[in-house]
């Protein structure tokens, strides 16, 4: 039997170690190469796990913005609902007042035309 001599790190060996890198996961014989092939299992788990994580973080992403621009929406409606609130509130009280006045018998009224200026 012939003896196998150990030969030490050479830089030229590094492209040969790239070519039978490349060829091996060509073949599909990577985990057989590494010799762990019997973690197979895990190592389809494992990025099923991967993509699972992945794969929801997206979902909540996107569900946070929408959250995001309906809260803006709402923000925006109810700013507009107080306004509504603030206009309703107002005619409520002139009509208040005028009844008022009518009750006393004053003729003073709501203006028909913007006041005039007396020079």
């Amino acid at each position: 039997m012939a003896k196998k001599i150990l030969r030490g790190f050479r830089f030229a060996d590094i492209p040969v170690w790239i070519k039978n890198a490349f060829l091996t996961i060509l073949k599909g014989r990577l985990l057989i190469t590494l010799k762990i092939e019997r973690y197979f299992v895990h190592i389809i788990y494992t990025f099923f796990l991967f993509w699972v994580s992945i794969y929801l973080g997206m979902k909540i992403e996107k569900t946070m913005t929408r959250v995001e621009e309906n809260r803006r929406r709402l923000e925006d409606i109810e700013i507009f609902r107080a306004h509504k609130q603030v206009e309703l509130t107002r005619l409520q009280r002139m009509s208040t007042v005028q009844e008022m006045l009518e009750a006393k018998g004053s003729s003073v009224g709501i203006p028909e035309k913007p006041a005039e200026r007396i020079k």
